[in-house]
Formats: structure tokens, C-alpha cells, sequence
């Protein structure tokens, strides 16, 4: 019943906005759209002002953006695609930009009223994952040559009887699986968010205001309401650990598909 309220056009409505302009077109934008560009936005003023101004000692949104920069270079790129006459830290704008869009995009799940994460309709994590398989096999023909293909799916040292067995294995796993992969992980964790945040969204509004009439269910509407907030800071924690694995991930099959050179 509160489904039908709150929701007159179906539970869809949790996972599809209607449109806002060009309905029904390929040019639609919806809410979905808006909240990809403003997280873009975001990630533009972000690094974009942070370097325009360049101040010996960094204030506000150049210390920020330095900051950010510093902890991916530290934190992912160097440590794991190496820095070998510096080759991690010519990816860290990549896997900064990354990180930071990914992120972005991802704390609209805590946004009140929205509790949405773009994220959470598939297109978007499967464009971020095929710009990774891209990226990766491109690396690999650059470092590898023409055959890196056949040097991924014929790792040597194998018994060549077996190849027969681990070349589809391999070719599987390293240029199909991956990029399904990555997009599945992304979206299925910030779908299962955001059906909790709505879960107890409507628990709230249910216990509280559709039945406020002093019976018993009005004494279990705080709990409700205190594990929405719990939900919510959860919900950025795991937002921020996605765009950490998403980049992490990515910055592993930049170092593998470069690993003969560097």
C-alpha cells in the first residue's frame, strides 16, 4: 500500500527518473543524466581550479585538488602499477579522474531526497569499465606489440598439451570477463545501497506519518529513522570503497598489460 502511495507509477520509479527534457528521445536527459553532469562538473572544478592559481602554499580548492592528486599517485598508482622512470605517475590523472568521477557520482546515494546513485543504472558502470578494457588492451599492444593478445592467452611455462584448455580460459578471463566484471561489481553494490536507503525511507514515512495515530508501530519509527541515518553514512563509506576498488582494479590491468616493458 505505501508503495502505491509514494510510488504511483510503479517501484520502477526507484530505479528510472522520467524525462526532464527530450522526453523519449535519444537525446533525453533525465535525472540520471543531470547527476552525471554535475559530477563531472564537479571533478572539472575540482582539478581545473585547483590548478589555476598554483600558490606556493595551497589554500581551499588548490590544497584540496593537490591533496587528492597526492593520495592517488601515493596510494594507487605508484604502489601498483609501479614507478619505473616514473611510468605510475604519467596514469595518475587517469586514475585520479577516475576515482574522483566515480566517487562523486556515487555520493548521491546520501543526497537527501534523492538517495540515488547514478551509478545504480548499469549503462554507467559498463561505459566506466569498457574505458578501462580499452585502456588496458591499448597499453598492452603499445608495450607488448601486435601479439599481445597471444602472449596474454599463452602464458608460458604452461605444457603445450594443455593450451588447448588454458588459451580460452585466458582469453575469457582476461578480455571478456574483466570489463562484466568491473561494471557488475560497481553497480550491484550501489543497487543493494540504495534499495536499503529506500527500505527504511519508507519504513520511516510509514511508522510515522501514514500511521501516526499513538499505536504501538509509532514506537518502532525512531529505530527505523536511526538505521536510515546508519544506512546513509554506510552509504558513503561504500561509495567512496567502490571508486577505490573500480580505480585499483583498473590500475592493475594498466600494470599487467605493461608488465614486459616495465
Amino acid at each position: 500500500m505505501i508503495l502505491a502511495e509514494l510510488f504511483p507509477h510503479g517501484v520502477s520509479e526507484l530505479f528510472q527518473w522520467k524525462g526532464v527534457a527530450f522526453d523519449n528521445t535519444f537525446y533525453e536527459i533525465n535525472k540520471v543524466a543531470i547527476m552525471a553532469l554535475v559530477s563531472t562538473s564537479l571533478c572539472v572544478w575540482l582539478f581545473v581550479g585547483g590548478a589555476r592559481k598554483k600558490a606556493l602554499v595551497p589554500t581551499g580548492v588548490q590544497n584540496a585538488a593537490e591533496m587528492s592528486y597526492e593520495l592517488i599517485e601515493e596510494q594507487i598508482a605508484v604502489p601498483v602499477i609501479g614507478d619505473h622512470h616514473g611510468y605510475g605517475k604519467q596514469w595518475t590523472p587517469f586514475l585520479t579522474c577516475t576515482f574522483f568521477f566515480i566517487f562523486f557520482i556515487n555520493i548521491w546515494a546520501t543526497a537527501p531526497f534523492i538517495q540515488f546513485p547514478a551509478t545504480s543504472r548499469f549503462g554507467i558502470p559498463l561505459f566506466l569499465s569498457l574505458v578501462t578494457w580499452l585502456v588496458f588492451i591499448g597499453v598492452g599492444f603499445k608495450h607488448q606489440g601486435p601479439l599481445y593478445i597471444l602472449k596474454a592467452i599463452f602464458p608460458p611455462g604452461v605444457p603445450k598439451a594443455l593450451y588447448i584448455l588454458v588459451a580460452p580460459i585466458e582469453f575469457v578471463s582476461k578480455f571478456l570477463v574483466r570489463p562484466f566484471s568491473l561494471a557488475v561489481r560497481l553497480f550491484a553494490n550501489m543497487v543493494a545501497g540504495h534499495i536499503l536507503l529506500a527500505v527504511f525511507a519508507l519504513m520511516t514515512h510509514e511508522l510515522f506519518w501514514v500511521r501516526n495515530s499513538g499505536s504501538i508501530q509509532l514506537l518502532f519509527s525512531p529505530l527505523a529513522f536511526f538505521m536510515l541515518l546508519f544506512m546513509t553514512v554506510f552509504e558513503l563509506l561504500v561509495a567512496v570503497l567502490q571508486a577505490y576498488i573500480f580505480t585499483t582494479l583498473t590500475a592493475v590491468y594498466i600494470a599487467e598489460s605493461a608488465s614486459e616493458e616495465h
